[in-house]
């Protein structure tokens, strides 16, 4: 409870392992997150520098009202499965004024996330800012009241991305905003994919009842390259 981080820098030294998992090892360790903030109540980051995680940069899980600002997150465009930060099970989580280049989504927003604001946060390279994946499992909690606010992407793979599997679940996305919105050389800018499979391989083959309700755009815009 209470838990403040001011400044710094966080190197995880990931090059090792993001060989390992790019040549299809099978030998290598699970790896660890930069900064795990789970099970906790009142916490704020400012001017925290993330460089280089083995995985997930900065993950946010179980936890309520927390505040990230000021966050510098880097890793190389190909760095696999480094997102920058990530929020589940979580409510009141603010993203103000940060910078986020990585090798997967700038932020994830997992399940169980509500009451989620996301303003001034530049993402990439990487992928994208997306909700989910979603429904793996049949009992998990739903995403709702997420904003997303004057955010450019530059050169990302996806821009807004909703993502849920092909799987019967009572998970759900409601009441969420993306306003403001400014994408240089997306390829993707806008995506609801309810038939989420990475890779093709072993795809569910279920239809997906993830209901996805009151998502809406405002002043999306952007520059094809």
């Amino acid at each position: 409870h209470g838990v403040r981080i001011s400044g710094g820098i966080l190197d995880g030294q990931g090059t090792r392992l993001w060989s390992c998992k790019l040549h299809a090892r099978k030998d290598f360790p699970v790896g660890a997150r930069n900064l795990h903030i789970t099970n906790s109540n009142n916490v704020a980051v400012d001017g925290l520098t993330s460089v280089n995680s083995q995985k997930f940069h900065i993950a946010v899980t179980g936890s309520q009202n927390v505040k990230l600002q000021h966050i510098t997150v880097h890793a190389p465009g190909n760095s696999p499965n480094t997102d920058g930060i990530h929020v589940a099970k979580s409510s009141f989580v603010t993203v103000l004024n940060s910078t986020i280049s990585t090798g997967d989504d700038c932020i994830s927003i997992g399940p169980g996330a509500r009451n989620v604001w996301i303003e001034r946060v530049g993402c990439g390279p990487g992928h994208d800012i997306s909700i989910g994946s979603l429904g793996w499992r049949f009992q998990e909690p739903g995403v709702e009241n997420v904003t997303v606010k004057r955010v450019p992407f530059k050169e990302t793979t996806n821009g807004l991305h909703i993502k849920t599997w092909a799987r019967p679940s009572l998970d759900f996305v409601r009441n969420v905003l993306f306003h403001h919105v400014v994408m240089d050389g997306v390829k993707n800018p806008i995506v609801v994919d309810q038939n989420y499979c990475p890779g093709n391989k072993n795809c569910p083959s279920k239809a997906s009842r993830i209901k996805v309700k009151d998502i809406r755009y405002k002043s999306v815009g952007g520059t094809l390259r």
